[in-house]
């Protein structure tokens, strides 16, 4: 899939010359957050091996910057069938559903419920950010098939920037959104970004996490 040539007027830097200071800032800080969570994300790891007696993390296979393929990374919140026990699943399952409920019956106990809740099964995705794969914000990694089905044309703008673990769908809605109303907050991003959005975009994180708005 071909993917433009995308300009960054608002922060006074171009594609062309990676890495920006965003980026870089990023990078950095996301491995200073992996050094200072690193006993955190242990404890937490071996308390969903312990409890799901499966894989602590699980890598699914998603759509990452300009189409290539990321195996993004998740504490395990679903153990409803079983598993092999090691570090890491690799689940290239196409399957989603188009919306989420807010009783999963795969996500079967509270320890889960609550990771999800206050999107503490996210932090493995710091490893991302640091390699330079992900990003703090932008457009969250989906599915080819999601992609194929709910964006369309749009595509190749939402692919041209690289995913976030965070951004406008999180904030401002999340698993209540449709996949059309989901679709518009990526273009609006890849379409308006600038620093003061940027800036906003994660400190209404801080508040959504906080409060574990519409996450389940």
């Amino acid at each position: 899939m071909a993917t433009p040539t995308r300009e960054w007027p608002h922060f006074g830097f171009s594609e062309s010359r990676l890495p920006t200071l965003i980026e870089l800032g990023e990078r950095v800080g996301a491995a200073l957050g992996l050094a200072l969570l690193t006993p955190v994300m242990f404890g937490i790891g071996c308390v969903v091996a312990v409890i799901s007696r499966q894989s602590p993390l699980v890598g699914h296979r998603r759509m990452g910057w300009r189409g290539r393929t990321l195996w993004v990374l998740k504490f395990r919140t679903m153990w409803d069938t079983p598993g092999p026990m090691g570090l890491v699943a690799w689940l290239d399952s196409t399957w989603v559903p188009d919306e989420k409920a807010a009783s999963d019956s795969r996500v079967q106990h509270a320890f889960a419920r609550w990771m999800r809740r206050y999107s503490i099964d996210e932090l493995p995705q710091l490893i991302h950010v640091a390699m330079g794969q992900m990003a703090l914000v932008g457009p969250r990694p989906i599915t080819r098939e999601e992609m194929d089905l709910h964006y369309g044309p749009a595509a190749s703008a939402v692919l041209s920037v690289r995913p976030g673990i965070t951004g406008l769908w999180q904030v401002r809605g999340r698993n209540r959104l449709s996949y059309r109303q989901r679709r518009r907050l990526d273009l609006f991003f890849v379409r308006k970004a600038s620093l003061p959005l940027y800036l906003s975009i994660l400190r209404w994180t801080v508040r959504a996490v906080f409060y574990g708005d519409h996450a389940y």
